[in-house]
């Protein structure tokens, strides 16, 4: 099962790692990298393409300078904006990102006015709303890829410390893409054990800590740039979610609309994703601590809204 035509908005790391991964796993007919540099989606798009007789697939990669070639388009991944710098926050983000986001948004309500949008450019949480704004799109459309990369990045640190495989460890990473996010240990554990047998309450809380600044750890070593190869697989899982309607629970940024006691911004809570985008929000009791946290988490979120809004 795949989809006609899927596009990557952004060539850069992040987007090119997008649309190999989403040629090899064959999601789409026609995988569309779409970026303003003249010649680096070209670029990119064929060099992928020509690994196909290797790799074994026949998606077909193409890049572009402009939106036509995205019509029609099932689901957009969208990349497109600045990274985070060595001393910049994700908040400091804000104003480029969100002028991008707005114009990108306006592109893809043109070309593809049923699509659905997976938001991945930072600030992300407020970025996902500003699609959603200018989209108009639902909000079953319009969904922020956060709480899978954050699982990851909390699931691989516990790998590491325990010494298993990650594909035996199942977690839970709530709030917002930042950190104030809530890695929720009462939801994890290491093939149905719980994590409280397995490690100390200190080594729990240390890896927590580890995962809400698994981001800066990255951009720390790089100097020059942020994580992609973790942030791209996340997108794509999510992406093949909706392809092949697996109706996966994910942790994603959603609208929300009173689930978990909160209304109008985006947060990372656990999401059905299918056929039809966002399907479900699911709500999973939380102990005070950790409706706390997220409520912290939420507040940090509606403060960027508001700094953008001053911005504008």
């Amino acid at each position: 099962m795949s989809a006609k035509k899927i596009t990557v908005v952004g060539a850069g790391h992040v987007g090119a790692t997008c649309s190999q991964l989403l040629a090899m796993k064959e999601l789409a007919q026609e995988v569309v990298l779409v970026d303003i540099a003249e010649g680096i989606p070209q670029g990119k798009g064929l060099d992928q393409w020509e690994s196909a007789p290797i790799e074994g697939f026949d998606s077909r990669v193409i890049g572009s300078n402009g939106y036509d070639a995205a019509e029609g388009s099932t689901i957009f991944i969208v990349t497109a904006g600045i990274a985070r710098k060595p001393g910049m926050s994700r908040d400091d983000l804000l104003k480029t990102n969100a002028n991008v986001i707005r114009s990108v948004s306006k592109e893809i309500k043109r070309v593809a006015p049923d699509a659905i949008v997976i938001m991945v450019t930072n600030p992300l949480d407020v970025m996902a709303q500003v699609a959603l704004e200018s989209t108009g799109f639902p909000r079953e459309r319009v969904i922020g890829m956060a709480g899978v990369l954050d699982t990851a990045r909390y699931r691989s640190f516990i790998a590491l410390e325990l010494d298993v495989s990650v594909e035996d460890i199942q977690a839970l990473v709530l709030g917002g893409h930042g950190d104030t996010m809530v890695p929720l240990a009462s939801y994890t554990s290491v093939s149905g054990i719980p994590l409280s047998q397995l490690l100390s309450q200190d080594r729990i809380g240390a890896l927590v800590e580890r995962t809400r600044k698994g981001g800066g750890e990255i951009v720390a070593h790089l100097k020059t740039g942020s994580a992609y190869y973790a942030p791209a697989a996340a997108a794509v899982q999510m992406a093949e979610a909706i392809v092949k309607n697996k109706r996966r629970i994910l942790p994603c940024a959603a609208w929300l609309q009173g689930e978990y006691g909160m209304n109008d911004l985006y947060l990372g809570v656990p999401c059905l994703l299918g056929e039809n985008g966002l399907e479900r929000i699911l709500e999973v009791d939380l102990s005070d601590d950790e409706r706390a946290a997220l409520e912290t988490s939420a507040e940090h979120v509606r403060s960027t809204v508001e700094a953008l809004n001053a911005l504008s």
